[in-house]
Formats: structure tokens, sequence, C-alpha cells
């Protein structure tokens, strides 16, 4: 069995691919095309020699629905409301998150009040039909879309989450009204109660759907034409990979779809590691992204907010725990105009590119920074395969940087490349803290997993800052999102409103709804995964009576109300530093996970140094490192040649061909079981 994973990111396009019957494991890497995406894919392909013919499997993530949404370049959508509620998306919560900001402003809506209509419908709070929708009403609606060459139409009803029929229906006459328009309701998103962010999601939904269909169907094309008659998946947000059909209709299921596959691997290395605790760090072109990993598992929240918390809008639904900041390998590095030095959040990407990567780049970018440095190999970066203009990223950061901050000398450039390092650490730490500090976890009992490009180069100076004593860098980092993705196996999530008190009542009440919810899910997970063994987890939101936000808790079908209270007010306490046992708790929703297993490799079977003996060569190279406030004598090993158990004091550079590994001075590493770099840090509180 051939599985080949695709991860396309902002800057690279990265391959993985597994051939169970020699054992064989590729790796590639392509700058991602953003003039036509597919051919970055197979870019990677043909250099790694792949018939595409002979896949079996083919799963692919790629970040095209999240920068879509944030760079405002969706379809042109239009969003049906009941009659009175076409105004919910800049209604949104009434909340002022950021109170004292007085410029404040809510992101605009993606659907401009201009694009929104409204419909005579009405369904009761106990879903019974008020007002049913008529025919004509919606044929003349759909002649004023066509007039306006509307690309997508979301409908979203009051109440439809009880009912959903009238969304169904006035959703299939405008499919046989407009032929070739993307059409979505809200319904089959999401079944809860909260309708702003029901509406959102639909309209995030229309959006990004017409763009996301014509990829996958001409990406589909092209593998066609090459050959291919395997299965086709696509990662999706949740933490599991998705059938073409599901995500063809929810391709909002995908807002993460690139970053989680880093996520998988962690929690596949974790477990397999026997490391309880740990946080998944993926800095790559564009920007970083951290989640945490406990017991082998990853967190998931129920809403996802595209823009930030305090700006932005939901998604509802499953969504791997991931919080990013705009600091990658391409972020650019300016001053404002008091001169003061910031790193990001604008990237280079891959067109221009950093200036190192000599295509018309002139803004020096924290890649240049780490060449300058010294610890890239201006003729070793992916294998040898492109050379990088050492001259040119110290020029950028001397004239762009140095020189009008005043530092001249002829260490100007790379104290300023330090610097820039530095400033971009603080925003990996400062994420970093967002999933734990706030959350009342300390980092300090957590190892870090650092992976992607760039991880691997700054996961010593973060995990120093904030003092975590443990590094431990995959195999593959640069491809490591693409190796997750051939970990994960097909997953899907369903969740409904059940607004009941936590009594026994409700607890059978619950179970008969959960069973019906797995009966379907398991017909949706046997159409794309016919022979794997399937698997379900449960979950409640509950809350205190009163609140207005909820806890997702794990619910046992041989728990008692007493048993879930207790797990309910451990979750509690840990996130918010207290609970109440004599507050009554009430149930908001029921959600039900579901697994289906696929075929995958052993994590023994990809590590790079499998057949690493002897005595590894060592060479030298200076390489700049602020403790010593100079350039350090440095070793410089190939990673292929490391066997297990081979050990060495830093300072260290380890390269391979998708990144390198970062040892300090004063640190120590080690080769693990699994391939894995082991960087022990001398950590002085």
């Amino acid at each position: 069995m051939l599985i080949i994973a695709i991860d396309t990111g902002g800057t690279f396009t990265d391959l993985t691919a597994y051939d169970a019957a020699t054992g064989q494991v590729a790796y590639t890497k392509s700058l991602t095309t953003y003039d036509n995406l597919a051919n970055g894919v197979f870019d990677c392909a043909q250099k790694a020699g792949l018939e595409l013919g002979k896949g079996d499997v083919f799963k692919h993530g790629t970040t095209l629905v999240v920068n879509s949404l944030i760079q405002r370049d969706g379809a042109r959508a239009a969003l049906i409301a009941t009659k009175g509620f076409r105004d919910i998306l800049e209604m949104a919560r009434g909340n002022r998150p950021d109170p004292f900001d007085l410029y404040y402003r809510r992101h605009p809506a993606l659907i401009g009040r201009d694009m929104r209509f409204e419909l005579v419908e009405r369904t009761s709070g106990r879903g019974e039909a008020l007002a049913e929708p008529q025919f004509s009403e919606v044929a003349s609606l759909a002649a004023e879309l066509s007039r306006l060459g509307v690309e997508a139409v979301a409908v979203s009803f009051l109440n439809s989450y009880l009912s959903p029929r009238h969304e169904e229906m006035v959703a299939a006459w405008l499919k046989d009204l407009l032929p070739g328009v993307f059409v979505t309701r809200s319904t089959e998103l999401s079944r809860e109660w909260y309708e702003f962010e029901r509406t959102a999601t639909v309209a995030a939904n229309a959006y990004v759907g017409p763009q996301m269909s014509g990829y996958v169907h001409h990406l589909d094309q092209r593998l066609a034409d090459g050959g291919f008659r395997g299965k086709f998946f696509m990662m999706g947000s949740n933490g599991g990979v998705l059938g073409v059909k599901q995500a063809l209709a929810a391709p909002i299921a995908l807002v993460e779809s690139g970053p989680v596959g880093g996520s998988i691997g962690a929690a596949a290395y974790a477990q397999a590691l026997g490391i309880d605790n740990a946080i998944a760090f993926d800095m790559g072109g564009t920007t970083a992204k951290c989640a945490l990993v406990q017991a082998g598992r990853f967190d998931v929240k129920s809403v996802y907010y595209v823009g930030g918390y305090a700006r932005g809008f939901p998604i509802r639904g499953a969504v791997i725990d991931i919080v990013e900041v705009g600091a990658g390998g391409g972020s650019i590095a300016w001053l404002d105009e008091q001169k003061r030095l910031y790193v990001g959040p604008r990237s280079a990407g891959s067109t221009p590119g950093p200036v190192s990567y000599g295509r018309g780049g002139t803004e020096p970018t924290v890649t240049d920074a780490n060449l300058v440095l010294g610890r890239m190999d201006p003729e070793g970066f992916l294998g040898g395969g492109m050379s990088l203009d050492l001259l040119g990223a110290r020029r950028a950061i001397q004239e762009g940087l140095a020189l009008p901050l005043g530092y001249t000398g002829p260490d100007g450039a790379q104290r300023m490349a330090d610097g820039m390092i530095a400033i971009a650490s603080v925003a990996m730490a400062g994420a970093i803290k967002r999933i734990t500090v706030e959350k009342g976890l300390d980092p300090r009992d957590y190892c870090l997993f650092a992976f992607g490009g760039g991880g691997p180069l700054h996961a010593f100076q973060i995990a120093r800052e904030l003092y975590i004593p443990l590094v431990i860098v995959p195999p593959e980092p640069g491809n490591f999102s693409a190796l997750g993705m051939l970990l994960a196996n097909m997953k899907v999530d369903q969740s409904t409103t059940f607004v009941r008190a936590l009594d026994q009542a409700a607890l059978e009440e619950a179970a008969k709804l959960l069973e019906g919810m797995r009966e379907k899910m398991t017909a949706t997970l046997r159409a794309d995964v016919p022979h794997g063994a399937l698997s379900f987890e449960y979950f409640a939101e509950i809350r205190y009576r009163g609140q207005v936000h909820s806890v997702r808790t794990p619910l046992d079908a041989a728990a008692s109300p007493q048993d879930i209270r207790r797990s309910f007010e451990r979750i509690y306490r840990a996130r918010y530093g207290h609970a109440d046992s004599k507050n009554p708790v009430e149930i908001v929703s029921l959600s039900v996970s579901g697994y289906g297993t696929m075929d995958r490799p052993a994590l023994e079977d990809l590590a790079p140094n499998r057949s690493a003996s002897g005595s590894p060569t060592v060479r030298t190279r200076q390489v700049y490192f602020a403790e010593a406030g100079e350039t350090v004598a440095t070793s410089v090993f190939k990673r292929e040649e490391l066997p297990t158990g081979f050990s060495a004091q830093g300072p260290a550079l380890i390269e391979e061909y998708g990144s390198t590994t970062v040892i300090g001075p004063r640190d120590r590493f080690e080769i693990g079981r699994l391939g894995e770099i082991r960087i022990s840090l001398d950590i002085k509180n």
C-alpha cells in the first residue's frame, strides 16, 4: 500500500509518502505555487519520483480556506435569513472584549448588508412551524441573486436547530433555481442553538465554498489524469481526515486543515515515547502555531475564531485548539516611525520570499537573520537543492535595520539579526503562554515538541524563555505536518443542543439521542473506511446554571450524574482555579466523535537514521550565540549519520533535508529510539 500525504503551506508545499511493501519513506518540499496550488503538489510528487497511479490513499491538507477568510478573497456570497434577522452578523454577541480601546471595531462581516436578504418563515422555540416558506418568494429572490451574480448562498433560519425542515426546503429550491451556485445551510454544519455562531459559520462556508470546490475538483481531476485510482481524503480541522464528499459540502471544516497534521503526529510520538505532557510547536514560513498534547491526545474546542476572539468571527465546529502568531521564517522585520523594531505579522511568503531566496525579496526576514547568524548553510538548504544568498541577506539587514538604528560595527548585521530572532522568540513564547499559563497550566511541566522548517531553529531559545527543560525534534521536522497526516485516521463529529439539568433522567434521554447520532455517523464512516475498526467518544458541554460559557466534559455510558459532575468540576477548577460544589449544573449540548481506523506506518519505520552506524562526520562552523555575545565554533552534524543513543554537548547544529536543529552552548542532545532528537536544556531559574 502506498500512502501519500501533502501539506500546502504559506511558503512551502510538503510531501511525505510511505510504501508499505518496501518500507520506504519519501520526503520532498517545493515552493508553494500561489497561481495554481496544485502545481506545488505535483512538483513534490515529481521530485519524489512517485507514480501516482500506484497510490492507494492520498491525504491533503491546505491553508487555502483560512487564507481566503483572512485575506477576504472568497466568493461573492449572499445570506438568506428569517425575516427581521438579516443583521445578525453585525449584532453578533454584543460584548466588547477590549473595553479600553477607544477605536475598537470588529472585523466587517464576510457578507455585507447589501447581500443579505430576508424570507418570511418562522419556527418556534419548540420546533413548531409557525410560517412556511413560499416557493414564489424564493423564486423571486433567486432571480435577484442571479442578477447580482452570486457564486454562493448561505441559508440560516432562526430556531432551525430544532427543526431543519424549512432550511432543507429552501436550499433544495435554490439548488434547482440557481444551477452552478454553491448552496449551503446552517443545520448541515451545526445543530446547536447559537444563532450568531451558526449564521457566521454558514456564511463562512458559503464564502470559501466555490473556491475550495474548484480547487478540490481540479486536484481530483489531475490525480485521475495521473492514474490515481485510490481514496482521496482532505485533512479536517478536527484532527482526522474527511472524505472528499464531506469536504466539498462543508469546506469550513478545513479551516485549520494544514496545521493539524503536526498536532496528530506530535500526539502519536508523545504517546509512543511515554510523554504525558507536550507542547506541539510548529514554525513554518508564514506563521508559528502551538497546541497542547496531554496523555497522547490534543485539545479540541467547539468554537474557532477567525482573526482572533476580540475582533474576528466564530466558526462553530470541532477544531484542534491551536494558537497562531504571525512569526514564521518569512516574517518581515521592519521599523516604525519611532524606529522601533517589529517582526511580522507580514510575511514574504514564497513569492518573492526572503531576500536570501534570490527571488526578488528586498525586506529582511527571520530566515535571513538565521542565515546571517550562521545557523543555516547557504549551500545546504533543502539538501543542496536551493542555494541561499548570504551576502544579500546581510546587506538587507545592515541597510534596512542595523544602520538606521546605529549598529555600524563589523558585527552590526549579526547583532541586529540576533535582535530579530529574540523578538520573534518572545512572540512565539507568548503564544505558548496562551495555551498554558492562561489556562492555569505551567509550561515547565511540559516538553517542547518542535517541528516545521523553523521550529528546530528556534526551539532552544523559546524553551529557555519559558524554562522548559526538554525539547524534542521528531524525524523530518520540515515535513512533519505531512508526516502527521500519514498517521491520521478518519474522524467525523456531530453535535446537538440538549438543555437539561444534570440528573439520571437527562442521562437516559441523552443515551438514546447519542445512539441515534452514532448510527448516522457509522454510515458516514463506513462509506470511506469500509474495513477499519470504528470507535466513538461522547462529550457534553456543561455549565453552572446561570452561566453563558460551558466546559467540554467527557461522557461515559456507565457514569452516574455524580461522576460526570466530578469530571466537570475537575476540568472547571483546572481552567478557572475554583469550582462550586453547591451550584446546580446543566447540560447544554451533546457531541459524538467517530473514528475510522486507517492503515498507517509504524513510527519506527519513519526514523531517518535507521541504518546509521559508526562515527558521524563532524564539521565546524562559526555561529553567533547571544549568550556568548560573539560567534562560537560550533559542531555541525548530518542527522542521517547519527545512530540511536548518540549524544554530544552543544553548541551544535544538526542539519537535514527540511530543517536545522540548533543546540545551545550550555545544552546537550541525544538521539532517541524513534530517531527523535532530545535536547536537555541547562535551565537556570
